[in-house]
């Protein structure tokens, strides 16, 4: 038995290393591709464009979107509206509204409401399709408000034929709202950074976010349409058209701004769908990948891109086990070297560190160092304490058991000032995994005494990065859970 923890922890740890290098070397692409400088291409006619606003049961924030896009510095005969509403409540109702309100633009819009909802986004995506009249698709989730030049900065990039999917970073319009809404922009800003500007820049995979960003017509019927058997539909749809052969450009410089989860269930829903969703994604097309004509460095970072949720599995399961690895070690003191392994993981921080400080300083020059240490430590935990929650999740995904797409609440929320407890959208209930968070704290509370007791301290920090995550998560879910109710 002995035997198997270890192996399981030396793997585990591998792993964490692994995919750290791969950080480490999308942040080195990512220093070097700053560097040089590229002239953005003019848009140099107007196609048709068809702007695709997937809506379900979204009163508090629809009608900023729709007022968004219908300023859009566009020919308004070149541009069409589809409002794809699947809500069930009063949404529909102030969509009506908006849309009477914006009559006088002479603007063509049309609402799509299905009274179901087959295949939730991507069936409201795909329905949208078969009645779009543009050359060009723009997305936008209800959470977004895109600025008004967003075809203009979008559409030239397509000039090249092979170009399939323009993407744009995502922006923060409540950042600032909370220490939650200030680490979920630490996290993302890294995404958008150094993921998708260096896969971009290398010819790796990368994906359409799902949001802000522009398909050509003909790609997404090229890839196959889209399929509602994953809960990325976005990030499924973007590996068969890569697959295809076809190319997407990323546009780091281009914001679109968006609102941030503000409670710990909300952010619990969309951290869900997006880890579940990336293990079916990879279930369904890394065999694809393995065969394809593409490099080996491009399928490397293609399976460390599909399989990055499962660094939770591994960080829970190291997590676990560290603890019988400590009455190991001191009951085994002859295979103490083995226990060297651990500096794979602080080579593996070290790298991660270095990924966030590089991200940091793209968006904070000038105060990058207050900002970094104030955020980079609490990140950590909490993603620590997220990874029961993430890890099951991901083997969910992996192990292809289903579950219906469930939305992110909006709040429309973006001071301090500003309330939300009032928000209908908000699930008050208890779960079996909140409690589970509540445990897992107390055992690497457990962890704590046990290193002490045995003056090993090598993993105290560990565990305590631990206990305060779980112990993070699991207040943060219970306040958000007491007030909403």
């Amino acid at each position: 038995m002995q035997v198997v923890v270890i192996v399981i922890y030396a793997l585990t740890l591998c792993y964490i290393f692994l995919f750290s290098m791969g950080q480490l070397h999308l942040t080195w692409i990512y220093i070097h591709i700053r560097k040089v400088k590229i002239n953005d291409p003019v848009l140099s006619n107007m196609p048709m464009v068809t702007i695709q606003l997937p809506i379900y049961n979204e009163k508090y924030v629809v009608e900023r979107l729709i007022d968004a896009v219908a300023h859009f510095d566009y020919p308004k005969e070149k541009l069409e509206i589809q409002i794809l509403d699947d809500s069930t409540d009063e949404t529909t109702a102030l969509i009506l509204q908006k849309i009477e309100s914006l009559r006088h633009l002479n603007l063509t819009i049309h609402l799509i409401h299905r009274e179901n909802r087959i295949g939730y986004k991507a069936g409201a995506l795909a329905h949208g399709y078969q009645l779009a009249t543009g050359e060009f698709i723009a997305i936008f989730d209800a959470d977004f408000i895109p600025p008004s030049d967003f075809l203009q900065k979008t559409l030239p990039y397509f000039q090249n034929e092979m170009v399939g999917v323009v993407q744009t970073r995502w922006g923060h319009i409540n950042k600032d709202y909370s220490l939650l809404t200030r680490l979920q922009a630490f996290g993302l800003d890294a995404h958008f950074s150094i993921e998708q500007g260096a896969r971009s820049a290398a010819g790796s995979f990368i994906n359409f976010n799902g949001t802000c960003g522009v398909w050509r017509k003909s790609c997404i019927a090229d890839a196959g349409g889209w399929s509602f058997d994953t809960l990325t539909e976005d990030l499924d749809l973007s590996y068969r058209a890569q697959l295809k052969g076809w190319k997407f450009h990323y546009l780091e410089d281009v914001e679109t701004q968006g609102e941030l989860p503000i409670i710990m269930s909300a952010i619990k829903s969309q951290q869900y769908r997006w880890n579940k969703g990336a293990a079916e994604t990879a279930r369904k097309n890394f065999g694809s990948v393995l065969s394809s004509p593409f490099s080996v460095k491009n399928k490397v970072h293609g399976f460390f891109h599909l399989f990055n949720s499962s660094v939770f599995i591994c960080l829970l399961m190291a997590g676990l086990l560290s603890i019988p690895m400590l009455y190991i070690k001191h009951a085994r003191p002859n295979i103490a070297w083995l226990f060297n392994l651990g500096i794979i993981f602080l080579a593996g921080f070290l790298s991660i560190t270095l990924f966030y400080w590089v991200a940091t300083k793209r968006f904070n020059p000038l105060n990058r160092r207050k900002i970094f240490w104030s955020l980079y430590p609490r990140f950590l935990i909490v993603s620590m304490g997220l990874s029961l929650h993430n890890g099951l999740a991901v083997l969910e995904g992996l192990i292809g058991r289903k579950t219906p797409f469930v939305r992110t609440p909006k709040f429309n929320v973006q001071h301090r000032s500003d309330s939300w407890k009032s928000n209908v959208y908000i699930q008050t209930k208890i779960n079996g995994l909140t409690m589970g968070e509540a445990i897992l704290c107390l055992y690497f509370v457990f962890g704590i005494v046990v290193g002490i007791q045995l003056k090993d301290y090598g993993l105290l920090f560990f565990h305590a990065m631990m206990a305060l995550g779980f112990g993070s998560v699991f207040y943060y879910s219970m306040k958000s859970t007491v007030h909403g109710s």
